[in-house]
């Protein structure tokens, strides 16, 4: 289901932070320095590491394009650097000159925050590097930082436990005690919640903190409505303070590292353990996911990080449409069915399953003939249940298949999209679509046969909200 597939060990102390963009690996340390790597094949890129902080790099992110990298330090300032060429773009100071912490992109690109020891909250202009607005908390240091996916507002969190919600004014909208002994990470699911309020935007919002816990809130914000902060539930498997935390890119799952040199994989749906990953041998400082494949990286005092890849098949990466969801139950693997049964609460057959080799393709094809004849099952209640709950599956793959609007679906793939992007001709498509089109040298546009005036691809947010939405109201 999950499986480590390799190792990085350049850094010479502890590894504070690690970040991905669709091609990079970007990881940060109290060595001073900023090392990249490219997904291909996880080699250092000729222009790594990055040096210019003179003290502990704390933080390192993409900006939402993957052109920019930014990191701070205990130095002071925060750092953008052209991931292409490795050049220092700017330095910026904190006003303050107290360490910083915390470094987080807008999803727009426009605005950067940074985040200091002293409490203070500094929103950047990302294009003319100048400052725009600031703030500060009351107590603390500031340690975490995280932008709802819809850009309206950003949390952060402090080193007294503070949960502070801001809108993109620098206003403050809202702050609360959210871990008693100290907040150490936040990060917002991009996937979109409902609450049951019409015109209320709602997002999962994940926290991290000294006291053991892991918490989710669910975030609601409108200019009419105004703004809304829930605590949903708290999450548990640490036995020790949990250092850092992050959402999937489709927020399917969550992954959070702890003191207690362990790495929880949470299936956010069910919010059950998933996988529980203890290769390091120190404390788990950091995890990020990949934002197209199904790749996690894990950070430790133990200097290294830990790149660690899922099957498609991974419950907790459940996919979104009728299709993919047939082809991915087609492809489960026996240990696969054997998780779906124990969700059924058809846990007593899991043996005589796995005794059959029952993956997915053998699920989908099994009927009261084979339960009886061939696995055996003697109890006819049991065997209608079986089928019941496959004939769900079978009944939800074929509804969502006939629902799905047109405009939500690729025009290249035929797929529902997952990460739209608007082109030069002004059609939408999937991003890696797109970019495997153009890639090729196919300059023209899929819909119209015309010459693209340029190759830039912009994300498209208001679709993907949308496209969220209903699968939000379609999944249930």
């Amino acid at each position: 289901m999950v499986k480590l597939i390799h190792t990085l060990a350049d850094h010479g102390d502890d590894v504070n932070c690690c970040a991905f963009s669709s091609s990079l690996l970007a990881t940060c340390s109290l060595d001073k320095t900023i090392r990249l790597y490219s997904l291909s094949d996880f080699t250092e890129l000729a222009h790594s590491p990055l040096k210019f902080h003179t003290y502990a790099v704390h933080c390192c992110c993409f900006s939402p394009s993957g052109h920019i990298l930014a990191s701070c330090s205990t130095d002071g300032t925060t750092v953008l650097w052209n991931t292409q060429n490795g050049q220092t773009l700017a330095v910026m100071v904190q006003p303050s000159g107290s360490p910083v912490r915390v470094c987080r992109f807008s999803p727009d690109s426009t605005c950067l925050v940074s985040g200091a020891a002293d409490g203070t909250v500094i929103l950047w202009n990302a294009q003319s590097y100048k400052l725009h607005r600031c703030g500060s908390v009351e107590d603390g240091s500031l340690v975490a930082c995280a932008f709802s996916p819809d850009g309206n507002l950003f949390v952060t969190g402090s080193s007294c436990g503070d949960l502070t919600v801001w809108d993109d004014k620098m206003r403050c909208l809202h702050s609360e005690k959210a871990h008693d002994l100290g907040m150490t990470c936040c990060d917002f699911s991009s996937q979109p919640v409902s609450d049951g309020e019409q015109g209320l935007q709602c997002f999962r919002l994940a926290s991290c903190g000294q006291d053991c816990q892991t918490k989710i809130w669910v975030v609601s914000f409108s200019h009419i409505l105004g703004f809304k902060l829930k605590y949903k539930s708290a999450l548990s498997g640490h036995s020790a303070p949990v250092l850092t935390c992050a959402f999937s890119h489709n927020g399917q799952m969550l992954v959070s590292g702890s003191v207690d040199k362990s790495v929880i994989v949470y299936d956010i749906n069910t919010e059950n353990i998933l996988h529980t990953l203890t290769q390091h041998t120190r404390y788990v400082t950091t995890c990020a996911f990949a934002p197209n494949i199904l790749l996690l990286a894990t950070g430790s005092m133990d200097k290294t990080v830990n790149i660690w890849q899922f099957d498609p098949e991974t419950l907790g990466q459940a996919r979104s449409t009728e299709g993919q969801l047939k082809q991915f139950t087609e492809d489960w693997s026996e240990d696969d069915v054997s998780a779906w049964l124990c969700a059924q609460d058809l846990k007593d057959l899991v043996g005589v399953f796995k005794m059959n080799n029952i993956d997915g393709r053998e699920l989908l094809n099994l009927t009261k003939e084979s339960l009886a004849d061939d696995l055996k099952i003697e109890s006819l209640g049991l065997r209608s249940k079986v089928l019941r709950k496959i004939e769900e599956l079978r009944t939800k793959v074929k509804t969502l298949s006939s629902e799905i609007p047109d405009e939500f679906i690729c025009p290249i793939t035929r797929e529902l999209m997952q990460d739209p992007v608007i082109a030069s001709d002004g059609y939408s498509y999937e991003k890696e679509a797109m970019e495997n089109w153009i890639s090729k040298k196919k300059r023209t546009s899929p819909m119209t046969n015309l010459v693209l005036s340029s190759a830039v691809l912009t994300p498209n947010r208001t679709l993907k909200m949308a496209i969220n939405r209903w699968l939000e109201t379609h999944q249930k």
